[in-house]
């Protein structure tokens, strides 16, 4: 395991933040953790080296806490204190896969970058940004900022998304050690594989993640996915025929040799006509 968690304070206080620090330099990640510790506004640090290892941590890879909050509908940690420039995946990556999340955290960027790429940090929604040399001061106030989120935003129980999904929403996929991000609009199907999910892109390309399908369904429905069979999602603007077939119904998406046919269950057969016939409003690009 490389996320490090410090427990300088009492564990057993629930009082206080959580906060996950992000720098691939390790002299800067050791700053930026000492001075979090040293608020009397943080009760926990994670740290990790990477975008790649942040992820991990947040959806709960490392630590029960993260991952119960996580599965409760609200932020994994309150807050992401992270660099820009890293390898792999770089901070305002990283930002817009957090931008992704149902419940997102509030993200810091702490870096040594001009001013310009401190305007782009706030494009990609940052709540604050604290440039190195990293002074304490400074800091305590981006805290001061974080608490004041935390605090005006409201707790309360996980309910179904109905909200507009992002248009530009990217799904994180670790290959090998590194990850992908795969753009919502590039997935034309969705094939349910146990507790994943394995996304079928229109370069022909699939991508297994650790989703399940009916949280995609939920969470995808706006954008124009919907289920036609227990293994399926697909992205309804894509579906080209509805046919009738000797086992029953199946759409064809896509045309031409990069088609594709998928099976339509039953259950799934009127809803899906009703769809084609009078198609729901969506944010498909």
């Amino acid at each position: 395991m490389r996320g490090t968690v410090s427990t300088s304070k009492n564990p057993s206080d629930n009082a206080g933040l959580l906060v996950l620090a992000v720098d691939d330099e390790a002299p800067g990640l050791s700053e930026i953790k000492y001075l979090l510790e040293s608020s009397p506004h943080i009760r926990r640090v994670i740290t990790a080296f990477d975008a790649a290892e942040a992820l991990r941590i947040l959806r709960g890879d490392y630590d029960n806490e993260v991952k119960e909050r996580a599965d409760s509908g609200v932020p994994p940690v309150d807050a992401v204190f992270a660099d820009i420039n890293m390898p792999g995946l770089s901070g305002t990556d990283l930002a817009r896969v957090l931008g992704a999340f149902r419940a997102p955290p509030a993200l810091v960027f702490v870096t040594g970058v001009e001013h310009s790429e401190a305007v782009v940090a706030f494009e990609v929604g940052a709540l604050d940004f604290v440039t190195k040399p990293i002074n304490e001061d400074r800091v305590n106030k981006a805290i001061s900022r974080v608490v004041e989120r935390v605090a005006s935003t409201p707790v309360a129980a996980p309910e179904p998304v109905t909200a507009e999904p992002q248009d530009d929403e990217v799904i994180p996929v670790e290959l090998g050690g590194t990850i992908k991000l795969v753009p919502r609009a590039t997935v034309r199907y969705v094939e349910a594989q146990g507790d994943y999910a394995r996304l079928h892109t229109s370069d022909g390309a699939s991508h297994l993640v650790r989703i399940p399908l009916a949280q995609l369904e939920e969470r995808w429905e706006n954008a124009g996915f919907v289920r036609i069979h227990r293994s399926y999602l697909v992205a309804l603007p894509l579906v080209t025929e509805l046919r009738m077939t000797s086992n029953g119904y199946a759409v064809v998406i896509g045309s031409g040799e990069g088609a594709k046919e998928l099976p339509v269950s039953r259950r799934h057969t009127r809803d899906l006509k009703e769809r084609i016939v009078r198609p729901p409003k969506s944010s498909w690009g």
